[in-house]
């Protein structure tokens, strides 16, 4: 039994108060809620949340978009799963839904996103891999749907963000191997145009002009944002005319990699070549142990969602302090590896 009609005619009462009583309305006495809800779970009634989200106007879903494809996320991404545990965790107080908006590597990013506005599916939008001129911010910023970045653009929309702090990253990474002695710094980036790449390019080569240093346009190694891009990588990392003595990896998954590269052509990190790069629970197995930085991605999903919600009519009075804008600290972990 699945219709409100058929379970108000089993009750011998009428729709309206049914439709009350599940709804939690003062004006329906206890005995008879009781009665609806224990009949509603015997009949297996199901409510129309269509027709729900209709009437309010709502859809009581936050989307949260993301690109899919092994050349993005490797042989597995812990980093959106500890993210999206702490969206949820916000949104559960609200009894809102999280749900992952996947587009593939293969469709252009704003045409997709374009599709999921015009349906009206989500109340608010996460988005993530964001591009150094983005067209989903302005398409977004149109329609009036609230949404926050998970990541930054050159053409940002005044739209509420939270991205990883790279540029303090660059900033320690640097001076760490400087002060180490090391001359020839290389640095390892992705592949196309994420943002994050030239934020965290550009605040090298500032944090190496500090020193009377230069970033070699030959020792940025581009290589796609997985394990087997960081092989490649310290293969052409290897084959450098002017062979550098230290590489920072921006992403987490090329580490491992980089690692397998030069082990196999019998370089150690720490002691042949300096190694930095972020954290991933599969680092943690790495030997000589690895030099990096840690963000608290729950905790960054927990304030992200805090953030969009602020931005949100109906829940904005639960967060009257959240930020709009905000580099989120990493935290620095020495290890052996450089």
């Amino acid at each position: 039994m699945k219709g409100i009609r058929q379970l108000a005619d089993h009750l011998d009462i009428s729709i309206g108060t049914v439709s009350r009583a599940l709804n939690g309305k003062p004006d329906v006495n206890e005995e008879t809620r009781r009665r609806v809800f224990e009949a509603a779970e015997k009949f297996g009634y199901v409510a129309n949340q269509a027709g729900r989200s209709l009437r309010k106007g709502a859809t009581g879903i936050i989307g949260f978009m993301m690109q899919t494809g092994h050349d993005i996320t490797g042989q597995g991404d812990t980093f959106f799963m500890s993210v999206f545990d702490g969206v949820q965790t916000v949104l559960a107080r609200h009894k809102l839904d999280l749900v992952a908006l996947l587009c593939s590597s293969e469709e252009d990013p704003d045409a997709y996103l374009k599709r999921v506005v015009a349906r009206s599916f989500a109340d608010g939008i996460i988005l993530s891999a964001t591009r150094y001129r983005d067209g989903r911010f302005g398409t977004l910023h149109k329609t009036g749907i609230p949404f926050i970045s998970l990541g930054r653009s050159q053409n940002d929309a005044g739209q509420p963000w939270y991205d990883l702090d790279f540029e303090g990253m660059a900033d320690t990474a640097i001076e760490r191997l400087v002060a180490q002695g090391h001359r020839r710094i290389a640095i390892g980036r992705p592949e196309g145009d994420i943002n994050l790449g030239y934020v965290f390019e550009d605040r090298c080569r500032a944090a190496l002009a500090q020193h009377g240093l230069t970033l070699d346009p030959a020792h940025v190694f581009r290589s796609r944002p997985n394990e087997s891009g960081g092989y490649r990588l310290a293969q052409n990392f290897i084959a450098a005319p002017t062979k550098p003595t230290a590489m920072v990896l921006l992403n987490e998954a090329t580490v491992i990699g980089f690692y397998r590269g030069l082990e196999e052509a019998g370089l150690m990190p720490g002691r042949d070549v300096a190694v930095i790069g972020q954290y991933s629970p599969m680092a943690q197995f790495l030997s000589p142990r690895l030099t990096c930085f840690r963000p608290a991605l729950r905790d960054l999903g927990v304030a992200v969602a805090e953030s969009l919600l602020a931005t949100m009519p109906a829940f904005a009075e639960a967060y009257p302090e959240a930020p709009r804008q905000c580099l989120w600290p990493m935290n620095f972990i020495e290890g052996e590896s450089g």
